[in-house]
């Protein structure tokens, strides 16, 4: 087991996420240096960088699995899902990465899943006759976290496995009470699970599996002490290994910065890279428009006049969100906002509208910018450079899903004109 903090130390709770010796700091300016490509030195495992896509009734999975399957029209694994399949299945720790819309979140819930419904883990309960939680999935969003459990969810409506949604912003009691009759998945934020390992549940004495999804998002919002007292309530690995847990790290993006950390979570892991390292996806098209920071909400309203489809657009901060909103609305446009301090209904709201098409504008900060996974949208529009270049990565990612195309439009003021022409040589854009 890694050391962690103490468990008994009371959690400070305020509304900026603490900070950790691997948190990145944050500069009021983008500058190059946030923008530098993945090094090329790094001491990494083997990569898989190349996979042939494999017919899911070629995998011999569980028959109630593959219905599940069937039912949400998949035939086909994607390239990242063919190649992970058998190193999940193998028991082995684990670190993926491949571009954004690529089927990340079925790469490790699948295999995970088959392994679940094999006779030797359904025997599992715990003395009260309650089932054992087997798999942890951690994510750093409300919204990652309801998206994960929805395609969870479908892939297991045949099956008998149950799963329970764990995240802040609604009412703990429905969750405690999941958690008491017990589960076999528990996907959840880190801080709010904590607050249920506080009050003793849920137990995870016969865990399995844990999965990081955007574990390097985890780490840039400081919750990594949260998730070091989560893993020292999960049972050490001995010798004997019968209580041994398997560790799958999941992202678009591994920056350098992070690998240190993930390397200490996992053991002698294997290392898949599905494509270039940091790059956003082949169908998407980039482009700027120049142009002074007053001008950008009635340039950006009279596109919006023209361009047809669902648009989503980033703006850096929560502020800036609500106007940015509020002033599209006030010409006609149906937009909404997504941010942190909205409430969890206004929040599900808010996608739920976006995703229906009620609204054909989502304007929202870097919370939708990981995991949201909604059909269509045509174009990603950046409001403002983005901070980073897997910022902008994981933003534009949002178009151009599992292999379709899509836009991605950066505003950019004099400015922040620095910022652009460093992301066009960290990615190597052909930025217009």
């Amino acid at each position: 087991m890694i050391n962690t903090l103490d468990q008994n130390t009371p959690r400070k709770r305020t509304g900026r996420p603490r900070s950790s010796q691997y948190r990145r700091k944050r500069h009021s300016t983008p500058a190059a240096r946030d923008f530098a490509a993945p090094s090329t030195e790094l001491s990494l495992p083997a990569s898989v960088v190349e996979a042939e896509p494999i017919a899911f009734d070629k995998l011999n999975l569980d028959p109630s699995l593959a219905l599940g399957i069937l039912d949400r029209g998949f035939t086909t694994a994607t390239p990242i899902q063919s190649a992970v399949f058998s190193l999940v299945r193998s028991g082995r720790d684990l670190i993926a990465s491949a571009e954004t819309g690529s089927g990340k979140t079925a790469a490790y819930l699948l295999p995970v899943l088959d392994q679940l419904l094999r006779p030797n883990n359904l025997a599992d309960k715990s003395a009260s006759g309650s089932r054992q939680t087997k798999v942890l999935v951690l994510a750093p969003t409300r919204e990652l976290v309801v998206q994960i459990d929805d395609d969870l969810q479908g892939f297991t409506y045949h099956t008998g496995l149950t799963s329970a949604a764990v995240f802040g912003g609604t009412p703990i009691g429905p969750q405690a009470q999941a958690l008491s009759a017990g589960v076999d998945v528990v996907v959840a934020t880190p801080g709010r699970l904590l607050d249920h390992l506080r009050g003793g549940i849920p137990s995870f004495a016969q865990l399995n599996t844990l999965i990081l999804d955007e574990a390097d998002r985890m780490l840039d919002m400081g919750f990594w002490p949260d998730v070091r007292r989560i893993i020292s309530n999960i049972p050490s690995r001995n010798e004997s290994k019968k209580s041994s847990h398997q560790i799958l790290l999941f992202s678009a993006t591994i920056p350098d910065w992070v690998l240190k950390p993930l390397m200490e979570l996992a053991q002698d892991p294997a290392y898949v890279q599905i494509g270039q390292r940091g790059k956003p996806a082949d169908g998407i098209s980039h482009s700027v428009e120049q142009m002074p920071t007053a001008r950008k909400t009635s340039w950006l309203t009279s596109f919006l006049g023209k361009a047809s489809g669902s648009v989503l657009v980033f703006v850096n901060t929560k502020r800036g969100t609500e106007q940015l909103a509020r002033a599209l609305s006030n010409a006609g446009i149906k937009a909404t906002a997504l941010h942190a301090d909205r409430s969890q209904s206004l929040r599900l709201a808010a996608i739920g509208g976006f995703r229906s098409g009620r609204y054909r504008v989502l304007v929202a900060t870097d919370v939708a910018a990981r995991g949201l996974d909604i059909d269509d949208i045509q174009y990603v529009v950046n409001y403002e450079v983005p901070p980073n270049r897997d910022t902008y990565v994981h933003r534009v990612g949002r178009t151009a899903r599992l292999d379709a195309t899509g836009s991605a439009l950066t505003l950019a003021a004099p400015n922040e004109l620095p910022a652009v022409k460093a992301l066009q040589a960290s990615i190597d854009l052909k930025l217009r």
